[in-house]
């Protein structure tokens, strides 16, 4: 089963509950300086280069969503959990360049589940939202605004062929501290879970990184960086964090030549 893009996008917004909390668009600078949205996050979004090609993460992709004022700044990380991104220093490299205005898009738990490594295991109910309340807090004492985006899914079936979710009760921990704290929350957990059994079994394939020689089902490939970023940006727009004039092409096809892989420098 293949979806347009505008059914994507109708199903993304139709599922979104309403917000945390009634804030009003985040964009509304007399200025209209361009605002930068980092993100934190893991392999699923960081940016790739020649060398991991076709793999893509969500985060290359969605600039292609946003306005040009409004700049994304991706820090995501391959194999970071909430807890290695604060050990490491890295989000102090964000904390020190962010400014009132900008947005620090927070989404991780792929790795904090990793039980057998203490470098980067949390605990869902405990570890995990404390490291989580660093970035808000860091966030909020710099003027700007955190948003939470619980952890995309990976591609697992059931033997029925329903999707099944793999992230145990670290979803739902990044919910409560959204609630908890008033912190806008992109479900796209469940949104990304939605939309592969949508897709089905077979058709989920072309967008996560399949190649001839791996059988990725985690990471993606343009298609799915693309859809996921889609998924993203819809839910920034409908949670009020950025306004219409900050979004664009949410229904529209979005070349997969538009994504590139730069070469690492050392």
């Amino acid at each position: 089963m293949s979806l347009t893009r505008r059914q994507v996008t109708s199903a993304t917004l139709a599922a979104l509950p309403l917000a945390v909390v009634a804030t009003g668009p985040a964009s509304a600078h007399t200025n209209r300086r361009a605002r930068t949205l980092y993100i934190a996050g893991d392999s699923t979004a960081a940016q790739k280069y020649a060398d991991a090609a076709p793999e893509t993460g969500w985060g290359m992709a969605l600039p292609f969503f946003l306005r040009e004022d409004v700049e994304v700044s991706n820090h995501a990380v391959n194999g970071r959990s909430s807890k290695s991104f604060v050990d490491e220093g890295r989000l102090d490299v964000i904390l020190d360049a962010i400014r009132p205005g900008d947005f620090l898009l927070i989404q991780f738990g792929h790795n904090d589940e990793k039980s057998a490594d203490p470098t980067r295991y949390t605990e869902p109910w405990t570890t995990y939202q404390d490291h989580l309340r660093q970035y808000v807090d860091g966030a909020r004492a710099r003027g700007a605004r955190p948003v939470l985006a619980t952890p995309v899914e990976r591609r697992k079936f059931d033997a029925d062929g329903n999707a099944v979710p793999t992230h145990g009760d670290y979803p739902a921990a990044m919910r409560a501290l959204a609630e908890d704290e008033l912190v806008a929350l992109l479900d796209i957990q469940a949104l990304s879970i939605a939309l592969w059994q949508k897709l089905g079994i077979e058709e989920t394939k072309k967008y996560f990184n399949w190649t001839a020689t791996e059988q990725d089902n985690t990471h993606f490939n343009p298609p799915g960086a693309i859809a996921v970023a889609r998924l993203v940006a819809a839910g920034l727009l409908h949670r009020r964090v950025l306004a219409p004039r900050d979004v664009r092409r949410l229904d529209g096809e979005i070349p997969e030549s538009w994504i590139t892989w730069p070469e690492a420098t050392a």
